[in-house]
């Protein structure tokens, strides 16, 4: 009977925390993935991680096209078809599905960040962000691509690169022709569009579109240039730089013209050769 009991029969010493779980007390984790190094102190965990590798996603909504790995996510998703009320912050606009999200969010309004990297001056306010982060000082990226050679550090961002080999760019904007793989990216393309750019530098008056640009801004101030090759002692502020670099090293020409046979280490170089085709003169003297 203790099984569907909430008796809470295991103490910590040093703390008043209480738990049903012997486990969850002493820190093991028993339960191992055999694919990834995944591993829980909870069995149904480890059946739940399992279906992120097989793909299996049993409960289905049968309003839409969703389904979910857990029953949990579905009934969350379900919200979204009922006037059912969703878990709202009562300081921003922010809205989630569950309220574990809202808790987490709700720190960021109050400056909570409680979990510290041990290498570097990162905090953050969730487990999850901190083990991710941490993957950038160890190098590890467990989540592959089994088409090509390209890993991620998170399974999120595996999923969008599985889009190019689909060639699904679902994400359309309604003013031009672009299309992509990401929500994200139509987001930042839209601003474009409005000229809205809510990244703003505190040490000058620039401001950028996206994050990652306002990042790579503030290396100008710094003088940083974190991204280093391998084989000489060239560094850069980006790493598509890094990459268009390496190419000197091992002489790849990825971009091919579809005319003649020239091909290219970087675009720009192929867009110039391009006018040579097109007898393009976009660079006109106003005098």
């Amino acid at each position: 009977m203790q099984k569907h009991s909430n008796e809470k029969r295991y103490n910590c010493d040093e703390t008043k925390f209480k738990t049903s779980n012997k486990t969850s007390l002493t820190g093991e984790k028993p339960f191992k993935c055999n694919i990834c190094d995944y591993c829980t102190f909870i069995k149904w965990n480890l059946k739940i991680h399992m279906c992120k590798h097989s793909g299996e996603k049993r409960f289905k909504c049968n309003i839409c096209d969703y389904c979910s790995i857990t029953k949990a996510n579905l009934k969350a998703h379900m919200r979204k078809h009922s006037s059912e009320t969703l878990f709202k912050c009562n300081t921003c606009d922010y809205y989630s599905n569950f309220e574990w999200r809202l808790k987490i969010h709700m720190r960021r309004h109050t400056g909570d960040k409680s979990l510290k990297c041990n290498i570097c001056d990162y905090w953050t306010f969730t487990k999850w962000e901190l083990k991710v982060h941490m993957r950038k000082h160890t190098g590890e990226k467990p989540y592959k691509c089994n088409i090509c050679d390209h890993c991620s550090t998170v399974e999120w961002r595996l999923k969008m690169h599985m889009r190019r080999h689909t060639d699904d760019k679902s994400f359309k904007c309604n003013i031009c022709d672009f299309c992509t793989f990401t929500k994200w990216e139509i987001k930042a393309h839209m601003r474009k569009h409005t000229g809205e750019k809510p990244f703003k530098c505190n040490i000058c008056d620039h401001c950028s579109i996206t994050k990652s640009h306002l990042k790579h801004h503030m290396l100008k101030h710094t003088g940083e240039k974190p991204f280093k090759c391998n084989i000489c002692d060239y560094c850069c502020t980006t790493n598509s730089n890094l990459k268009r670099h390496l190419r000197k090293h091992t002489g790849e020409k990825p971009f091919k013209c579809n005319m003649c046979d020239y091909c290219s280490s970087a675009i720009p170089y192929l867009r110039k050769h391009l006018r040579k085709h097109t007898g393009e003169n976009p660079f006109k003297c106003n005098m």
